[in-house]
């Protein structure tokens, strides 16, 4: 049976480091290109992957969604630093038996995909980096107004989603509404729902890797590995003024900027990114 976003079975995996990882993978396990792993955003599970993106991808390879420690059905401790996610990541890795891989990390996952890429270069080919910003960059430090607000609801709505992945045009709203749709098409075994202390300490890790330091950028100069660098033109929680960030200072970096979209640009133009990312993945 080939498995996709809707059918693919919540598997669990005890890692050395006491953690049991919950995650997905399926797709084309034939293929002659590694594994992507997917890294998930701010409060965001295995279900929050929209089906029209990542079954896109899994047609061309194997795909590997992951929460990470503590978050949705994993075990543990949510980190309060990047560099502690990145670790459990690796911790996941090293026991699935992921031995090379490309990342796929979107927003806060696209943080921890940064830190994995300069933890274990070695192991890393291709490196997918959707609305995420660089170590020290600009704007995400604190949010405030809207934004801030919908952030920190304790139980979001369709209304916040819309809030902080797109933009107030009217075509941005409705293809924001069903990617909805697709993501709560699945009604069985679905992933559990991460909690308020995901968000506490997923905030607290955010925080500290937004604190406005430019020369940070420097570290950026050590992940020589081709990055495709994505967001939409009106990102309002990691503005998009942080992907021109990455983009000016990877050694190899390709950037995309999808028009009248926002931190969900991804889900906006599934096709269209993912026939993106597997033209770049390669």
């Amino acid at each position: 049976m080939t498995h996709t976003q809707l059918t693919a079975p919540n598997r669990a995996l005890a890692a050395p480091n006491g953690v049991t990882y919950a995650y997905r993978r399926f797709g084309d396990a034939g293929a002659s290109a590694p594994p992507v792993l997917f890294l998930q955003h701010l409060r965001g599970n295995l279900d929050n992957w929209d089906p029209a993106l990542v079954d896109a991808v899994a047609a061309e390879r194997e795909v590997v969604l992951l929460d990470n420690a503590g978050v949705g059905g994993s075990t543990g401790a949510v980190p309060t630093t990047v560099h502690e996610m990145a670790v459990g990541a690796l911790a996941f890795a090293d026991a699935a038996g992921l031995g090379t891989y490309d990342l796929f990390g979107f927003s806060l996952g696209g943080f921890v995909a940064q830190e994995i890429a300069l933890l274990r270069s070695h192991q890393v080919r291709r490196i997918v980096l959707a609305g995420t910003a660089p170590q020290g960059g600009r704007g995400f430090h604190r949010f405030t107004g809207t934004v801030l607000e919908a952030v920190m609801t304790d139980q979001p709505t369709a209304e916040e989603f819309l809030t902080l992945f797109y933009t107030d045009s009217e075509e941005s709203r409705t293809r924001g509404m069903e990617s909805l749709g697709r993501v709560f098409t699945r009604q069985e075994d679905r992933d559990e729902p991460t909690d308020l202390a995901t968000r506490e300490a997923q905030m607290l890790a955010i925080s500290g890797w937004g604190v406005p330091d430019l020369t940070r950028l420097g570290r950026l100069a050590a992940i020589t590995q081709p990055v495709l660098v994505a967001n939409g033109d009106h990102d309002v929680m990691t503005p998009t003024e942080n992907s021109y960030l990455l983009a000016g200072h990877l050694p190899d970096a390709t950037l995309r900027i999808y028009p009248d979209a926002g931190h969900g640009f991804l889900n906006q133009y599934p096709a269209e990114f993912a026939h993106e990312v597997n033209r770049f993945l390669g």
